[in-house]
């Protein structure tokens, strides 16, 4: 393990280097807490979404290496802001009309429209748990009500007002001038509507009493202890910090902005700053920013309609810290490349597979791939076969890998049902293809007379290297032309797997059947 470790503290791989980081805080003594604490947070007014997921399984890949490198125990805390006003009510709950008397209301103090829970609050909480544990991860639950209620924020509060007016100092600063006018860094709870009220303070004492018009425009005295204010939410991340002696939070480009004051707030309250990660925001097809709002880009349901859990976990640990387009299109070259770190996983040393991506994935549980056929090509298969169910491509597979079946290649048969679904959906609407020009043509009936010839069996490298000759032999030149000339002609798209390989698997007679075909127009042209 020591080797492993002495491995760990040089990878050039990102959780690495964050795991580093966080080790480095604790290099003269332990934490006193006795453990080191990762956090993500969640807005609970809205069903957790493929942003979830990669904020809580880039921080599981940080805490894993972390606890490569370094005894220390580990915590992560899944941190719901559920205390928040319900500010809009959301388009998918039955009957909305009946929360509108709730509107600012927390979250936790507003009925259940769902009827299975105490408050909508407590359901999104509920549906954020079992999202979480579908993927196996390991983490402990945090409600903001339940914090703030049970008294775990009341000293951090009491400092907060000690502490007001150099904690307002450093918000001040980041707000507009008729802000300014009106903002506290308290929310008090309206006893008299319930309401997350947002209105000056008329008082703040040291002792932690703080006074503000009520609605009605009496003038309300409360504690900020026991539930009967919130912490706005750029003092609330500053105040949890220091209330939990937070070590590591990653978060979006878009709160880049707010860490000098995120920072700021928790070494006011006389905490240390974490650890900070900022990563970039995923861009759909057309470059624009993904908002669950708006809908935009890919859900988590997607994306597991297409491709297995750990693919997706592969695409989040790429390149974090840049802006990457997450759309359909991704989703076979994940899976291939996925399952290409699979099989390099089994022959690398330490160094390089602590470097390997699926090693952040899955620890020291890599599995092997079964994938004899990567996906790319199971979807040229379900292309040319017009398969409607797996069934179909098995058909092929096992003629090509003989000993592969469903109950010993798991992944290639789930592999094999994904890609019939996904080329239904995306590929099958968009085939387009195309007639041979005269050197195409030729070109086409010297491979059918090559390929008639053929006595190498299922040799996808002589296979290839037939094609290869073909293209020389007719002029091609990049070579490359002659491949997309294959693909536009025979599969109706621009782009497609190794040809010999897709011979040996389709097969050597029915790729002759399918060439003569185009050659006759019988393939669907423009």
């Amino acid at each position: 393990m020591s080797t492993f470790r002495d491995a760990a503290m040089t990878s050039k791989a990102w959780p690495f280097e964050e795991a580093r980081r966080v080790l480095k805080r604790y290099e003269k003594k332990d934490p006193e807490k006795g453990y080191v604490l990762f956090e993500t947070g969640y807005g609970p007014s809205g069903l957790p979404h493929i942003g979830t997921f990669g904020e809580v399984g880039r921080t599981t890949m940080v805490r894993r290496a972390f606890e490569v490198i370094s005894d220390i125990p580990t915590k992560l805390l899944c941190f719901s802001d559920d205390m928040d006003g319900m500010r809009k009510i959301p388009g998918n709950v039955p009957d909305p009309a009946a929360l509108e008397p709730y509107m600012q209301r927390p979250l936790t103090a507003v009925p259940d429209p769902f009827g299975t829970h105490g408050s909508f609050g407590a359901h999104m909480n509920a549906r954020l748990n079992n999202f979480l544990d579908t993927f196996g991860f390991e983490y402990e639950f945090a409600s903001s009500t339940e914090y703030y209620q049970s008294g775990k924020m009341d000293e951090i509060l009491l400092r907060s007002a000690a502490r007001y007016d150099d904690i307002m100092k450093i918000m001040l600063k980041s707000l507009r001038e008729e802000r300014r006018e009106t903002y506290s860094i308290f929310l008090p709870i309206s006893p008299a509507t319930g309401r997350v009220l947002y209105v000056p303070m008329k008082e703040v004492t040291p002792d932690g009493m703080i006074t503000f018009a009520d609605e009605d425009g009496t003038d309300v005295t409360l504690p900020v202890t026991g539930g009967n204010v919130k912490l706005q939410w750029k003092p609330d991340f500053g105040a949890r910090w220091a209330a939990l002696d937070v070590d590591f939070e990653m978060y979006g480009k878009d709160h880049a902005a707010n860490t000098p004051i995120y920072d700021g707030i928790c070494r006011v309250l006389g905490g240390r700053a974490p650890e900070h990660f900022t990563y970039e925001l995923f861009l759909d097809d057309q470059g624009h920013k993904i908002s669950k709002t708006s809908g935009n880009g890919l859900t988590i349901d997607e994306w597991l309609t297409y491709a297995a859990t750990e693919t997706l976990s592969y695409f989040m640990y790429l390149k974090p810290k840049t802006a990457k387009r997450m759309h359909f299109d991704v989703i076979p070259k994940a899976v291939d490349e996925y399952h290409q770190q699979l099989r390099a996983y089994a022959d690398q040393d330490e160094a390089a597979r602590l470097n390997n991506p699926v090693f952040h994935i899955h620890g020291h549980n890599v599995p092997a791939s079964d994938m004899v056929v990567p996906f790319s090509m199971l979807l040229n298969l379900a292309s040319v076969s017009g398969a409607e169910d797996k069934e179909t491509l098995w058909g092929f597979i096992q003629r090509y890998a003989p000993e592969a079946s469903a109950a010993t290649h798991p992944q290639l048969d789930q592999a094999a049902g994904f890609a019939v679904q996904y080329y239904n959906d995306f590929v099958k609407p968009k085939k387009v293809y195309r007639a041979p020009d005269e050197r195409e043509e030729a070109a086409l009936d010297d491979l059918v007379q090559r390929l008639r010839q053929w006595d190498g069996g299922l040799d996808a490298e002589g296979l290839q290297s037939e094609v290869f000759a073909v293209g020389k032999a007719h002029g091609f030149d990049p070579l490359r032309d002659w491949f997309t000339a294959l693909y536009e002609i025979l599969l109706g798209a621009s782009q497609g797997p190794r040809f010999g390989g897709f011979i040996a698997l389709y097969g050597v007679d029915e790729t002759i059947a399918l060439i003569e075909a185009a050659l006759r127009g019988d393939l669907q042209q423009v």
